[in-house]
C-alpha cells in the first residue's frame, strides 16, 4: 500500500480541514491547524458520506495513459517519489516529492466562479544531503483551480504551482522530469527519471485492501526500479547527480479500519536487482494489522505478493525527535524467509522527520545483510 501515507493522514486533515476554514471560499490552511496522528487516522476511515465518493471495491483493469492522471471523484490521491542520488564528487542525496489531490465534496461546487473548485491540493518536497547529515523540508497547499495546481495526460502533467512532473512524449509516462524549487529552504531537484522495469500492481491486481471493509482500500501500482540524472540545489550549493528513484501511485476514498495506528513502509531497491516493498500497519495494541502486506520484484520485473506473515519487522534502534519528542525505529532488522532475505535496514540520517503539518518521519536508508542496496523507510503515528 504505500502510502497510507502521512501524507495521506495530512490529506485527510485537509479535507476535514478545509471545510472548516471554507477552502471553496479561500484557500489556504490555518498555521495553527492541528495535527492529531490519531484523529487524522480515523479520518483515513469510512466517513458518513464517503458512498457519495467513487470508492474501491475490487480488482478492475488499469487503463493506461488515463490512470496516470487524475481520478477526481476519489476523495484521494498520490504521486510520490523517492530515491537515492550521488553526485559526480560522490556526494549522497535522498530526495521525496509528492503531490497530493483531494476532492473536498462528491460534486463540484455550485458557484459562478473561477476560484470555486472541490479539488484541494498538497506538495511535500524534502531534500537529504547525507554527506552532511543535514535534511530539508517543504510543503505547500494550493486549489485546484485558475491552473495553480492539477493533472492532465497525454502527455501527462501533474503541478502544484511550480512543483511539477511531466513526461516527455504525448502517450507514454516515461520518460519524465521531475521538477521542484524551494528558494526559502535552499533546496531544488530538476531530475530526468527512465523505467528500467515495467509497473507492477500492488495487492490484488492493483486492488489494494488495507481493512476488513473491502471498500477500505485502494487502487496501486508502483514503478519500483527509475534510473534519475540530473542537478540537485542544497544551501545554495548544486551538483550533477544520478542514482534510482521509485514512484507509487494510488488513489482511494477510505482506507484505514478503527485501531490502526501507523503504519512502516520500505521501499528498497537492492544491488542484485530486485526491490522490495513491505508494508506493517500497526495497531493501537503494538500488534502488526493482519492487512500488511508487500511485493517482491525481481530483476527482470516478475513480482511475488507478500502477505503479512511472509515477513517480520524487528527495531534494533531508535531516534528521538528533538522537535516533537516522537521516538522513532531507525534500525531494522527485515526478513523475508522464502526469498532467503535477512536484511539491516538503517537510517542514512536519523533526523528526517518531515516538518510539515503531519509530522512523520520519512528519509532515505542503506541496505546490508544477506543483500546490500538503498532505499527509503516512512513511519507515522509514534
Amino acid at each position: 500500500m504505500r502510502r497510507m501515507d502521512p501524507t495521506v493522514l495530512a490529506l485527510a486533515a485537509l479535507v476535514g480541514l478545509a471545510a472548516g476554514i471554507g477552502w471553496w471560499r479561500f484557500g489556504g490552511l490555518a498555521d495553527d491547524a492541528p495535527a492529531d496522528s490519531q484523529n487524522l487516522a480515523e479520518l483515513m476511515g469510512p466517513s458518513a458520506d464517503a458512498d457519495a465518493f467513487a470508492r474501491v471495491t475490487g480488482p478492475r483493469p488499469l487503463d493506461f495513459p488515463a490512470d496516470h492522471g487524475a481520478h477526481p471523484d476519489h476523495r484521494t490521491e498520490w504521486w510520490y517519489f523517492t530515491g537515492n542520488l550521488t553526485s559526480e564528487e560522490g556526494r549522497a542525496y535522498g530526495f521525496q516529492l509528492t503531490l497530493f489531490r483531494s476532492a473536498l465534496a462528491p460534486t463540484p461546487p455550485d458557484k459562478d466562479s473561477d476560484w470555486a473548485t472541490r479539488q484541494a491540493w498538497m506538495g511535500h518536497f524534502a531534500l537529504t544531503d547525507i554527506s552532511a547529515g543535514e535534511h530539508r523540508a517543504s510543503e505547500r497547499y494550493q486549489r485546484g483551480a485558475l491552473g495553480l495546481a492539477g493533472a492532465t495526460v497525454q502527455p501527462v502533467r501533474v503541478w502544484l504551482d511550480d512543483w511539477e512532473i511531466r513526461s516527455e512524449g504525448p502517450d507514454t509516462l516515461f520518460p519524465l522530469r521531475v521538477q521542484a524549487r524551494e528558494s526559502e529552504a535552499g533546496i531544488a531537484i530538476d531530475l530526468r527519471l527512465e523505467a528500467t522495469k515495467g509497473h507492477v500492481l500492488q495487492g490484488d491486481r492493483g486492488y489494494s485492501r488495507k481493512g476488513r471493509d473491502p471498500a477500505n482500500a485502494s487502487r496501486y501500482y508502483s514503478y519500483t526500479r527509475l534510473q534519475a540524472a540530473g542537478s540537485v540545489e542544497f544551501a545554495d550549493q548544486s551538483a550533477q547527480v544520478s542514482g534510482s528513484a521509485w514512484l507509487d501511485r494510488e488513489w482511494s476514498t477510505s482506507a484505514l479500519d478503527e485501531g490502526q495506528q501507523g503504519w512502516d513502509w520500505f521501499a528498497l531497491q537492492l544491488t542484485d536487482g530486485r526491490d522490495l516493498m513491505v508494508y506493517r500497519l500497526r495497531r493501537e495494541d503494538g500488534r502488526t494489522d493482519p492487512n500488511s502486506a508487500g511485493i517482491l520484484v525481481d530483476a527482470a520485473g516478475a513480482a511475488t505478493p507478500l502477505a503479512a506473515g511472509d515477513f517480520t519487522l524487528t527495531p534494533t534502534r531508535y531516534w528521538r525527535s528533538p522537535r516533537t519528542g516522537s521516538r522513532y525505529p531507525v534500525a531494522w532488522e527485515l526478513s523475508v524467509p522464502s526469498a532467503g532475505l535477512r536484511l539491516a535496514v538503517t537510517a542514512r540520517v536519523d533526523a528526517q522527520e518531515m516538518p510539515t503539518t503531519v509530522r512523520y518521519w520519512e528519509g532515505a536508508v542503506s541496505v546490508s545483510g544477506s543483500a546490500s542496496g538503498v532505499g527509503y523507510l516512512e513511519m507515522t503515528g509514534y
